[in-house]
Formats: structure tokens, sequence, C-alpha cells
């Protein structure tokens, strides 16, 4: 083997060595990207999961104020009723007097 067959024998090994270290950057580039994809993936449903609950949240604080009007107006009719049912309760006690 003359000394330039042994150089582009070196030469090659170190191409091919470099060649591998390339491959397995790739593979780990191809890898990381797919984990990337996941992650995006994932943090789609999250967020969409998120925007859910945040409506069914908003419809509860809605439900919860309609029955506090409900209640707000329940009560002013019990209001108006006793009030009612005093002045009657009064006046009958007045008229039985005269």
């Amino acid at each position: 083997m003359t000394d330039q067959e042994r150089i582009n024998e070196n030469l090659q090994r170190q191409i091919d060595a470099q060649n591998a270290r390339i491959d397995n950057t790739l593979t780990k580039i191809d890898m990381m990207m797919q984990e990337i994809h996941e992650i995006r993936a994932e943090t789609r449903d999250i967020r969409a999961e998120m925007r859910d609950m945040q409506n069914r949240f908003y419809t509860k604080v809605d439900n919860l104020d309609n029955k506090i009007d409900n209640l707000g107006n329940h009560v002013r009719n019990l209001t108006v009723t006793t009030v009612l049912g005093v002045g009657a309760i009064v006046w009958v006690i007045v008229s039985a007097l005269k």
C-alpha cells in the first residue's frame, strides 16, 4: 500500500466517521422536531380545554347572577306582601275598635 492509499484510506475513515456523526445529529434533530410538534399539539389541546373551562365558569356565574336577581325579586314581593298584610291587619283592628 502506497502512502497515498494510506492517506486516502485514513481520510475515508474520517469522512465516514463524520457522516456517522452527521446522521446521528440529524436523527436527534428529527426527534426534537417530533417532540416540538407533540408539545404544540398538547398546548393547543390545553388551551382549548382552558377556553371550555372558562366558558363553563362564566355560564355558571351568569346562572348565579340570574338566581340572585330572582331571589331579590322574591324578597321584594314578600316585602310588599308583608306591608300589605300588616296594613290590612291594622285596618281590621282600627275598624273593629270604632
